[in-house]
């Protein structure tokens, strides 16, 4: 427990501390000033641990921290909505776990966090029950304890459970891509600063000279396969370490709980009264293996990417099949993922076109200028009349993803290409509506009708609806909260509207 925050002060100043060494070499006083460094962390570290304190009483939850600058966060119960427990691999070895308390913040702001680090496990577990099931209970503690086994998982119904065959589904994401680009680009700025040269070792020198001495067609080739090859690696391994034991579970208190994680492990406690809804996420690779994602609108989870956002994840990538299963289990209403979605008519589908077509046509036309001014290579703007295929066949894809309906009490939305998504957002926790028209909108008769609701992104847009469509569509999922705000006919409808 002692060890946490320590170590912890020590990899976040790293960056300093190397910063020490490098400059220190000049003087020849490199490794003492490394060595002040890493003791001054070390005592920053064990200061934050002595000054922590952490208080729950049946009002509310309070923790103080700082010795110079002291820091008092205070969370009413009542505003609880999500905890998660998190146990990186450190804690994992003392036994020890961290809580993060959502408060209904969606943003990805951090400065009103409340987390608990260092506590252990068993701990941990007690806790999160105590805070989400609203036991009374008034006690006052440091944020560490003696280091015992991690809890159990805690039981009820189990809604889906991480299959072996799902991670055939992690190469067809981009976070092997993103993995593979982050390591090259750290290899190269490493090798940048420190005057590197490949050339002078054996092996880098033949694949220098093998890559100096190919057909550019060969090596564009070469080097796609080996670039799919390593995003593959990396999304698989990527997939098992985020995902592994994955379980989502409903609680008897009226919980989903979601526990996952191979070597980082988490469990992620959300109140179904705080659920908005829940979206259907197909990327474009994953759509093409017949795989989605699922994924909770709900107050208290942060909207962020990759590890932010997993604690609003319900399903990781898997069979389509089993994300709808596991949408219609936790919205308990089947409908809004079977449900044909209207389209939005021959307007919007030229509107998918033209804002597709027309940055290409300017690409295209500007190499095509080079080449006549400048003598660029005539194959240069023949080969970007690929990006007005490429461009063309997306428009037709985000328009096929186009659409909106209305049934069983839900408004649903259907949008987007690279990503696909469907959200189904129960219209009693939409909060109000915003109608927007851009200047090409208003001449084409359309408008991006948005509904604001408390969790989530907060807005789901139904793009390029007719106007109309627009008021009806709103109208009839909340009866008469747009009617104070639309004018009569004796006048036109405003072209903005907010509620």
């Amino acid at each position: 427990m002692l060890v946490i925050h320590p170590v912890q002060a020590l990899i976040q100043s790293v960056p300093a501390l190397a910063g020490l060494l490098i400059a220190g070499t000049t003087s020849g006083n490199g490794p003492l000033w490394g060595a002040l460094g890493a003791a001054a962390a070390v005592v920053l570290g064990l200061l934050r641990w002595f000054t922590t304190r952490y208080r729950i009483s049946p009002e509310q939850v309070q923790v103080r921290r700082g010795l110079l600058r002291r820091r008092v966060v205070s969370v009413p119960r009542d505003r609880i909505r999500t905890v998660d427990v998190t146990a990186p691999p450190m804690h994992r070895l003392l036994g020890l776990a961290r809580v993060s308390v959502g408060t209904g913040r969606s943003d990805r702001g951090r400065s009103d966090e409340l987390r608990l680090d260092a506590l252990a496990a068993p701990v941990a577990a007690e806790l999160r029950d105590e805070l989400l099931h609203r036991r009374p209970a008034a006690r006052t503690g440091e944020v560490v304890a003696a280091a015992e086994a991690p809890a159990g998982p805690p039981t009820g119904t189990e809604l889906a459970r991480l299959s072996p065959r799902w991670i055939g589904y992690g190469p067809f994401t981009l976070s092997g891509l993103v993995t593979v680009g982050v390591v090259a680009a750290f290899l190269s700025r490493l090798v940048n600063e420190f005057h590197v040269d490949p050339t002078k070792y054996g092996a880098t020198r033949e694949v220098t000279d093998r890559v100096l001495h190919t057909p550019v067609p060969i090596l564009v080739l070469e080097v796609l396969v080996v670039l799919v090859v390593l995003a593959a690696v990396a999304g698989t391994a990527g997939y098992v370490l985020a995902f592994w034991n994955f379980r989502l579970s409903r609680l008897p208190g009226g919980t989903l709980h979601i526990t996952r994680g191979l070597i980082t492990t988490r469990a992620v406690t959300l109140e179904e009264r705080r659920l908005r809804g829940v979206e259907l996420s197909e990327p474009m690779l994953l759509r093409a293996v017949r795989g989605a994602r699922c994924i909770a609108i709900a107050t208290g989870l942060r909207v962020g990417r990759g590890a932010e956002r997993g604690g609003s994840l319900l399903l990781p990538s898997a069979p389509r099949a089993e994300a709808h299963r596991v949408a219609v289990a936790v919205l308990g209403r089947p409908a809004p993922f079977t449900v044909p979605l209207t389209p939005h008519g021959p307007r919007a589908r030229r509107r998918r076109y033209t804002r597709a077509l027309w940055p290409c046509l300017v690409v295209v036309a500007a190499l095509a200028l080079l080449w006549l001014l400048v003598g660029l290579p005539g194959w240069v703007p023949q080969a970007s009349v690929v990006l007005l295929v490429l461009a063309a066949l997306v428009a037709t894809d985000r328009y096929r993803s186009l659409g909106h309906a209305l049934v069983d009490g839900t408004l649903v939305t259907g949008r987007g290409s690279l990503v696909r998504r469907r959200c189904a957002l129960p219209t009693d926790g939409i909060i109000g509506w915003t109608v927007r028209r851009s200047f090409f909108q208003r001449r084409a008769g359309l408008a991006t009708l948005t509904a604001t609701t408390a969790g989530g992104e907060q807005r789901y847009p139904v793009q390029d609806i007719a106007l109309d469509d627009a008021t009806a569509l709103a109208d009839a999922a909340i009866p008469g909260l747009l009617t104070p705000f639309l004018e009569t006919a004796a006048g036109p409808v405003r072209s903005t509207v907010e509620a």
